[in-house]
């Protein structure tokens, strides 16, 4: 059984070079340490599980839950020690994506800096391709 984890919200990557890889997603160190800290009680072998489902006012929003095990399909990225599994219908939407984790006064939620969008909503929770 799955639960949500945080919040997350789209941005837009205009006029920026994201650095090629060969994993389909890209953690950066702030990503990676707030995932470990929501692992670290969880039991042996879980992993975060990012997808997207269509709901929001511009079409499709991120999912994060915690999974034990991949599915047939689904992509897995290890960076760091954290294992994230990419749901297989989200692989395609997250090609070259940076996750990101942002923390301020008002907000704390995990950023996906994301070429493929072609736009968002203005709360910044909904994206097209």
């Amino acid at each position: 059984m799955a639960s949500r984890v945080i919040g997350a919200s789209v941005r837009a990557v205009k006029g920026r070079r994201l650095i090629p890889s060969k994993q389909a997603l890209v953690l950066t160190q702030a990503a990676v340490n707030k995932i470990k800290v929501h692992l670290q009680d969880k039991p042996e072998g879980t992993a975060l599980r990012v997808g997207v489902k269509q709901r929001g006012c511009n079409g499709m929003s991120y999912t994060l839950d915690f999974t034990k095990k991949k599915e047939r399909f689904d992509e897995e990225v290890s960076q760091d020690g954290v294992r994230v599994i990419i749901d297989s219908k989200a692989q395609m939407t997250l090609l070259g994506t940076e996750m990101d984790f942002v923390e301020n006064k008002l907000s704390s939620e995990f950023i996906f800096n994301n070429p493929n969008i072609k736009g968002t909503c203005g709360c910044g929770e909904s994206f097209n391709i």
